[in-house]
């Protein structure tokens, strides 16, 4: 691919034999006490339209109550990087559990400057259409649920966010009068009141090698902005199912759905997108959007040892107009991966996945390296 999807390198630094010694003793022990953990590693980027990037990404993981052996383990995540060519992103996440799990609470905090590419709408767009586009984004979220018996978490949220885009290559597809219909090109701003409900059975939040996960989410948007700001609605479901094959080998499924409504013409911006980290990896995100999103994804994880492991994983997805099912243009999706555990306790892991998708007409097979922190699903 011209442009590098998402390739971040991490690079751990060890000063003198000693702290060498103590990476590889860290590596290979059996430590699964429970405790308070925080991993800081320094963010190492390329891509054709940010450059170099410089940053860095960490999780603490963590108990709000030590002594409740029931009590599921909260994260927060915080990513800062910038580049060469002035990209920016500052981002935090929070996932918490309370003492006995009955209550659970998600945070999200966002600011970022990142160029993107455009490809237009719909799942047949062209690679040779490809027309830089740069977005300023803020957005900030949060939900909390309540547990109502020991599998169900009824809930509410809210959510905001601000979008701006400016177009680098006059004259592209983002400009041509077959987009003519693309609705708030410059932008605009929208607040959910979300309704949600979750299902939870799992063994574990973190590395899930049994039980069912099932969320729910209905967002209203009012038209509080009036204009071309998006007024409508966003229905998204979550379904994912974890069964051990044996002691080292676990099976996971997720089928997810996204559909976005709206008496008003949608913004180009709200519409679905295939492909991230987790659902649909090698997939560019935005390379395909339409009004419904539809994945359909397994993968197989495999413990070599407490400290390290491997996946294999496949599936299938689309992006499409109309019904509640696609009816053509499903897409692969499948790759091979690698985990680094650094915290046993919570099964905490380093990821780094390589996935391939579809190879369209006249183009090279799609395909992205990623590398993260934490399990796709």
């Amino acid at each position: 691919m011209k442009r590098i999807f998402y390739t971040i390198l991490i690079l751990t630094i060890s000063i003198g034999a000693s702290a060498q010694k103590k990476i590889i003793d860290k590596l290979f022990s059996s430590d699964t006490t429970r405790h308070n953990s925080f991993l800081p590693v320094p963010l190492i980027g390329f891509s054709q339209e940010a450059g170099f990037e410089f940053g860095a990404v960490g999780i603490y993981s963590f108990y709000v109550d030590k002594t409740d052996k029931t009590i599921r383990a909260s994260q927060i995540y915080g990513v800062a990087f910038t580049s060469t060519k002035g990209v920016s992103q500052l981002s935090g996440k929070g996932d918490i559990w309370s003492k006995g799990n009955k209550w659970h609470s998600l945070y999200e905090a966002r600011f970022s400057n990142i160029p993107f590419n455009f490809y237009g709408l719909g799942s047949a767009t062209k690679k040779d259409d490809e027309d830089l586009i740069v977005q300023t984004r803020w957005r900030v979220g949060a939900e909390i649920e309540k547990q109502l018996t020991k599998f169900y978490y009824p809930g509410i949220g809210v959510e905001f966010e601000s979008l701006n885009f400016k177009d680098k290559e006059i004259g592209g597809i983002f400009d041509l009068e077959n987009q003519a219909t693309l609705n708030d090109k410059d932008g605009g701003r929208y607040s959910f009141l979300k309704i949600t409900q979750l299902l939870d059975t799992r063994n574990s939040n973190t590395y899930t090698t049994k039980g069912f996960y099932g969320r729910f989410r209905y967002g209203y948007a009012p038209d509080f902005f009036g204009g071309n700001n998006f007024s409508g609605n966003l229905f998204t479901t979550d379904l994912r199912y974890f069964k051990a094959l044996n002691k080292n080998l676990v099976l996971a499924n997720q089928a997810f759905y996204e559909a976005i409504r709206s008496n008003k013409d949608i913004p180009f911006y709200m519409l679905r997108q295939m492909g991230n980290d987790q659902i649909m990896r090698g997939y560019y995100l935005g390379r395909y959007r339409d009004k419904n999103y539809m994945a359909l994804q397994t993968e197989l994880r495999y413990r070599i040892i407490p400290r390290l492991g491997m996946v294999a994983f496949g599936g299938v997805g689309a992006v499409y107009n109309n019904g509640f099912l696609p009816k053509e243009n499903l897409k692969p999706s499948y790759g091979i991966g690698a985990r680094a555990f650094f915290d046993l306790d919570k099964s905490l892991a380093l990821r780094l996945d390589y996935a391939w998708g579809e190879k369209p007409t006249g183009e090279n097979r799609i395909s992205g390296l990623y590398i993260s922190l934490g399990e796709s699903f």
